[in-house]
């Protein structure tokens, strides 16, 4: 169901099961997380320096399946809080670069797995939005959050009310990804980029990832901001990629950083 491929330094993780719009059961959580394990052993190891998480078939991922489950024993909590939440963490905090290409349906725990990813390349006519009116339930995974965040309130409950999707390409207008492209293209565009980073600086970009994680989750403001961006300058310019960075530029060369 979950895929795991590691070549030249990048790391794909696939989910596959297309006919299910790669919608994911306890079963499939548990091989994403373990698949995001030995990626970031891998990248322990040096072998690993970003990582592309995308979806076969006609979408990214339609959040949980739930074609086995029995409302009158069905335990949310156990699914959401023991399974998706720690997965989504784990996510957050991979050792490297992560990004996400999402296609098609990209609801409910399938957008947790994209809030979760550092850079997010959606199809134009991918679909976001709250679903869940239809079924008595809520929206997950952080949903309320990020959509409160970038959209406001009340196009957020006007969403959760109506059950109506928006687009890939409005959702990056609003500031909800990072770009929106023609869905043929999506993933050539999408891997052109991580191999491009996957050859940079990868500590300096775990720097700047967990400092823009501070700046969200404590609302760092302006002066308290740049005093870890100073500290994480003072860290960085004792490092080997540092040093390759400045002496490439002044002998007018690519760097080659080892990450």
């Amino acid at each position: 169901m979950i895929e795991l491929s590691i070549s030249n330094g990048i790391a794909e993780i696939v989910l596959n099961i297309p006919e299910k719009l790669n919608s994911l059961n306890e079963d499939a959580l548990a091989e994403l997380d373990k698949a995001y394990d030995d990626a970031a052993a891998a990248a322990a190891r040096g072998e690993v320096r970003a990582l592309l998480l995308r979806g076969e078939g006609r979408a990214f991922c339609a959040g949980r399946d739930i074609g086995a489950v029995t409302p009158e024993t069905d335990d949310a909590q156990a699914y959401l809080g023991g399974l998706v939440e720690p997965l989504l963490k784990k996510m957050a905090a991979f050792p490297a670069p992560t990004f996400a290409a999402a296609h098609g349906a990209c609801l409910g725990v399938g957008l947790g797995l994209l809030l979760a990813t550092d850079v997010v390349y959606v199809a134009e006519n991918a679909k976001f939005g709250s679903p869940f009116a239809k079924l008595g339930a809520t929206l997950d995974s952080g949903g309320h959050w990020y959509f409160t965040e970038r959209l406001g309130m009340h196009r957020t409950l006007d969403l959760i009310y109506t059950a109506d999707l928006i687009s890939g390409a409005e959702a990056v207008a609003q500031g909800m990804f990072s770009r929106a492209m023609p869905a043929d293209v999506l993933l050539e565009e999408t891997r052109a980029i991580v191999e491009r980073v996957a050859v940079g600086a990868t500590g300096a970009f775990n720097a700047s990832k967990e400092l823009v994680a501070h700046i969200r989750d404590q609302r760092l403001g302006l002066w308290a901001s740049m005093a870890e961006e100073n500290t994480e300058q003072a860290r960085l310019c004792k490092t080997e990629d540092y040093a390759e960075g400045f002496r490439a530029f002044q002998e007018k060369r690519a760097p080659v950083f080892k990450g």
